[in-house]
């Protein structure tokens, strides 16, 4: 055996050396700390033993998808989830199409327990958040936990180099190249005590060798010939090993030595890009507070002057000069942006007259149409209030709050102290927000009411289509300044604003859900209309803008005509998350149709674009009724006033571009005003831009529940000022929300044990309810609310705060 062996290694000192190796290397070393890296065969899978696809292995073997089965609850039990597992987290999706803007949960695997319950079960804990998992046969089980396991430990990894790493890094400095250089001259010092040992070893088996060699020319008994025939064999293969090792160390030397400069060149590279860097936006952050300072002591620049906005600028608004920089993104011009051309219709051909609100505009005249012009003049008002001077001295409301603090923020501490941590856990300072919460947000909906109390009086349902148009448009009109976030309502929080002796209504919002957030809301009004609605709020980080989607229908209904209106709203996008000045924009189409009467109304909110001559946040559309005939063109912009035009004749105009299809040319009479949006108060600017109405929507009340958004603490003392407090405060108000989350959760795994039903949260003023219309599972207000606030009993309420 030993002859044969070394024959076989025998055979050249190359070949043998690099087979050796080659067979060492195979080998796992039990006292590596890292494991070895997944083969793609270890994360790939086959179809044969799972029923339908299975999961499949992204490239790189970095992302792995498939579905599971997941536990919901007990009256729903396991549910189908498109589950993905990608750089050490696991998030769920009810379809793969949610991928592109829902996730329904994460779960973070460098701090997760994976354990394994049955032949099919995957059960995942991490930080009080349990995932109860099922595949669909045990095979495709293994395959997920081992592609678990294997992600786990490569997060754990990326978790111990980054904690390794997390001290704060000065660019290129003295330090860092002496530290290189240490580093450096370790290895080459450890470098040549290996090659000393390989001289020893080579030198010591040359004396072995020679001493085995005389005494087998010994003369010895043929049983001692043969054992020391053997030990010299054994020596041989020691020797040719030891060969092995010195070429392959050898090999290794040269290879650091000829790759060590490229190293520190790329290094030293890589430290100056980021050196230049820095030095760039510090130098763009200098000419930014330059520009901005120059902009504001600029002669010329009145407060109610239209400025339009250079090309190369962010859309400015009235009396304000753009300070943005080349990083600011635009949006191309829309290629289907307006359908239509409106022209002027001669005031001679069409005298005629009605008693309508909007119709019977005869010469195009001011005077011809009539419509209450000073209902909607309200650039001389001072209070948000429309109804009379008189309304507002039954009950005074504050006109301001505190100033804003000035707290600098350094956004990269916040961003540096949350890598590795789990997103839901992550304390966001009050340093982003507003001292409103979502719920009021909503309600700020209403700050136009007096359009739905003038469009109860319309005869029409068309001409009561533009003002629910000049409604759904005004809501938007405070957004254009608010660029910080609202709080994100408790489970069970609630908003009420009851302005039935002053205004004629009464709202009240409550937080429904919390993941996904939804909040619901429900406005009645004595004089003839109730509101409700039911939204969620999804958003997508696009890296340099954050898009938010409002998810779920506006329902309007008149009490005398039941004429019943639904509409959704459109997308926000919040620009310049990283660098720059943030701004606001609406974009995207508006589609309410009247229920009853089948009317409708198609609004276009028209995205910025650097190349358009429009005026910036332009919204057109035009109202048709039920056999598609069109009635009304509305103009406007959603931050200053919406116009209403009556359309006489129509006519289709010629294709100027070959392949589009001609527009429609609409002879209107002279626009009227439907909404103008009310001056700012002075000195909002310090203030978070509150309008009016939003000023007093915070202030407190009697006779209030518990559980209204005026009486939580970390909103109160940002109000005040107290932001340092406020950030503590909301800290404790998330943490107590987890624990009743955990609690809820326990509850639940209880119930399912002892197999009785277990309904989860359920809304206190709300329930659930498929809606007729739209078919949708939506939250209506159940009643109870205002009869607990008259008797004063609210025993009812958690103790959310």
């Amino acid at each position: 055996m030993g002859k044969a062996a070394a024959s076989s290694c025998s055979g050249g000192s190359g070949s043998s050396t690099r087979g050796l190796v080659s067979l060492l290397s195979a080998v796992p070393c039990l006292a590596c700390k890292q494991p070895p890296p997944p083969s793609r065969a270890a994360m790939s899978l086959s179809a044969a033993s799972s029923e339908g696809p299975p999961p499949v292995a992204g490239p790189g073997s970095d992302t792995y998808k498939g579905w599971l089965f997941k536990w919901t609850n007990y009256l729903k039990g396991y549910q189908r989830r498109w589950f993905v597992l990608s750089n050490g987290l696991l998030s769920y999706y009810r379809t793969q199409a949610e991928m592109a803007h829902t996730c329904r949960g994460t779960i973070n695997l460098s701090t997760a327990h994976i354990d394994t319950e049955d032949s099919c079960n995957i059960v995942l804990s991490s930080g009080g958040r349990t995932y109860h998992l099922k595949a669909s046969s045990e095979v495709e089980r293994q395959r997920w936990v081992t592609a678990l396991e294997l992600a786990k430990a490569k997060a754990i990894r990326m978790r111990d180099n980054q904690s390794d790493d997390s001290g704060d890094e000065e660019p290129a400095s003295q330090s860092d190249k002496s530290e290189l250089h240490s580093t450096l001259k370790n290895l080459s010092s450890k470098l040549e005590d290996l090659s000393t040992c390989n001289d020893l070893i080579a030198k010591h088996g040359a004396a072995l060798q020679r001493s085995l060699s005389e005494l087998e020319n010994l003369k010895l008994p043929a049983e001692s010939g043969e054992k020391i025939k053997a030990v010299n064999e054994r020596a041989t293969l020691f020797r040719i090993t030891s060969n092995a090792m010195i070429n392959a160390c050898r090999d290794f030397l040269d290879l650091a030595e000829t790759h060590s400069r490229k190293w520190q060149r790329a290094l030293q590279y890589e430290r100056e890009q980021r050196t230049r860097l820095e030095e760039t936006i510090e130098q763009l952050a200098k000419q930014h507070n330059s520009l901005e300072r120059a902009c504001r002591g600029a002669p010329g620049l009145t407060v109610n002057t239209v400025t339009r906005a250079p090309k190369g600028n962010v859309p400015t608004v009235k009396g304000e000069a753009s300070d943005e920089d080349e990083d600011t993104e635009y949006f191309d011009a829309m290629e289907d942006a307006p359908s239509f051309i409106t022209v002027a219709a001669d005031p001679t051909k069409h005298h005629r007259r009605t008693d309508s609100n909007l119709s019977g505009a005869s010469e195009g005249r001011a005077d011809d149409w009539n419509l209450e012009d000073s209902v909607f003049e309200c650039s001389t008002r001072s209070n948000f209030d429309v109804t009379g001077k008189d309304v507002m001295s039954k009950k005074s409301r504050r006109t301001q709050i505190p100033d804003k603090p000035n707290y600098s923020l350094n956004l990269w501490s916040i961003m540096k102290n949350c890598i590795g941590k789990e997103l839901s856990k992550i304390p966001m300072p009050v340093n982003f927000n507003e001292p409103l919460s979502m719920l009021q947000r909503l309600t700020e909906d209403l700050e136009y009411h007096e359009l739905l109390d003038k469009a109860v009086k319309c005869e029409s349902s068309t001409e009561q289509m533009c003002f629910v148009a000049a409604f759904s448009v005004s809501s938007y009109s405070t957004t254009v300044h608010r660029t910080a976030k609202p709080f994100n309502p408790l489970l069970g929080e609630t908003y009420e604003l009851d302005r039935l002796d002053e205004l004629g209504f009464r709202s009240l919002c409550e937080q429904v859900s919390h993941h996904p957030p939804a909040a619901a809301h429900h406005v009645y009004s004595r004089r003839g209309w109730t509101l409700w609605q039911e939204i969620t709020i999804a958003s997508k980080f696009r890296g340099k803008y954050l898009s938010i989607m409002p998810l779920g229908a506006i329902h309007l209904e008149f009490h005398s005509s039941g004429n019943h209106y639904i509409w959704r709203k459109v997308t926000s996008t919040v620009h310049n998350i990283i660098v720059g000045k943030l701004w606001i924009d609406q974009s995207g189409d508006i589609e309410i149709i009247n229920c009853k009467s089948k009317d409708k109304c198609q609004l276009k909110f028209s995205p910025y674009s650097y190349f358009s001559r429009d005026v910036p946040r332009k919204v057109t559309g035009v109202v048709m009724d039920a056999e598609g005939k069109a009635h009304y063109v509305m103009s406007g912009s959603w931050d200053e006033k919406m116009e209403c035009s009556k359309i006489v004749q129509s006519s289709l105009g010629s294709s100027s571009m070959e392949g589009k299809l001609p527009k429609t040319v609409y002879q209107t009479l002279s626009p009227r005003v439907l909404w103008k949006k009310y001056p700012l108060p002075e000195n909002a600017e310090n203030m978070y831009y509150f309008s009016n109405l939003a000023l007093t929507l915070n202030e407190m009340e009697e006779g209030l529940a518990p559980t209204d958004s005026r009486l939580r603490p970390d909103q109160r003392l940002m109000e005040n000022g107290k932001w340092d407090e406020a950030n503590m405060e909301k800290q404790r108000l998330e943490e107590k929300q987890r624990a009743v989350r955990r609690q809820r959760e326990a509850e639940a795994v209880v119930a399912l044990e002892e197999g009785k039903d277990y309904e989860g949260y359920i809304p206190l003023w709300f329930e659930r309810k498929v809606d007729p219309a739209t078919g949708e599972l939506i939250c209506v207000y159940k009643g109870g609310y205002w009869e607990a606030k008259e008797k004063q009993d609210w025993s009812m309420c958690p103790n959310i705060f």
